[in-house]
């Protein structure tokens, strides 16, 4: 089926759209186009766009809670193929200010708060496979 769009552009509503484009900058790399404090836009290297956008009354999401005030959409992060992987880039986001909110030794992600409380997940990808590991 052909697509009737391309995905543009990811908004986040949040209280400081500055201080968060720099969190993610920091995690997905990038560079935020601060021009306008109330929407800031991160071009990600090789993938859509991260908006921020000013939401003066903002509440954060209460993870996992579906019943009131729920994420609503997270992101989800490739971290590496190895747990040591995972645990250096964990080290590094919690550095910049997200907070652990869930860990599993049984699953293959880690879910974090980021600065403004918006859920999102460190994952561990399967190494890639080769094609004679499928005979």
């Amino acid at each position: 089926m052909a697509p009737i769009a391309r995905l543009r552009t990811v908004a986040i509503d949040c209280p400081d759209p500055r201080a968060l484009a720099r969190f993610y900058a920091a995690v997905a790399g990038g560079t935020p186009e601060d021009d306008d404090p109330d929407w800031v836009v991160l071009m990600l290297p090789g993938g859509p766009r991260l908006a921020f956008q000013l939401a003066p009354e903002y509440t954060p999401p209460e993870w996992p809670r579906a019943d009131r005030n729920s994420q609503q959409i997270h992101l989800d992060f490739d971290a590496g193929s190895t747990w040591e992987e995972v645990e250096a880039a964990q080290e590094q986001v919690l550095g910049l200010g997200a907070r652990l909110l869930h860990a599993e030794d049984k699953e293959d992600f880690r879910v974090y708060a980021d600065p403004a409380g918006h859920p999102f997940c460190l994952c561990r990808i399967d190494p890639p496979r080769r094609l004679t590991d499928w005979r």
